[in-house]
């Protein structure tokens, strides 16, 4: 897979901060994400809750935690997020890009029949990285480039 870096928020793609901090229902490994994406990402009514700066999102497909605090003892699920995780099992829509609201589903659409074969080509006709609130709006808090470059893969072996 060869990844080009067109992120819209200039942040950092690649390179996610895995910690050996794991998650306090599967024991998976977290991601450290901003405790202002964990702020904009909780529901109205968990949002008090936040507390702490430390926070992960679980990685595993099948756990229903989302956010994780271990040192405040905090954990925030599934159906206590504003929106599906894209890798989580059951997640609907699948979101590839959060801040345009683009989903996996258009992304492959766009390649399998529209012949797009890049993040460049995809967003120019699925509108994605054109609002970029990154650190708001996505759950990693990172910008969505690297998830449209794995559904634009995913399309290229459907074709």
């Amino acid at each position: 897979m060869k990844v080009i870096d067109e992120c819209c928020c200039e942040c950092i793609t690649q390179n996610l901060n895995r910690t050996k901090e794991s998650c306090p229902v599967c024991n998976n490994e977290g991601v450290t994400v901003s405790r202002i994406t964990v702020e904009h990402l909780v529901t109205d009514d968990y949002r008090n809750a936040v507390d702490g700066d430390q926070y992960k999102i679980c990685m595993n497909e099948d756990c229903d935690v989302i956010y994780y605090n271990l040192d405040k003892e905090i954990k925030f699920l599934k159906d206590q997020v504003r929106v599906p995780i894209w890798f989580k099992k059951d997640a609907d829509p699948k979101y590839a890009c959060y801040c345009s609201k683009v989903t996996e589903e258009q992304v492959i659409e766009a390649v399998v029949k529209h012949g797009a074969k890049t993040v460049k080509e995809v967003n120019a006709i699925t509108g994605a990285m054109k609002n970029s609130l990154c650190k708001e709006n996505s759950p990693l808090g990172v910008c969505c480039h690297k998830i449209i470059q794995e559904a634009i893969d995913k399309g290229l072996t459907m074709k």
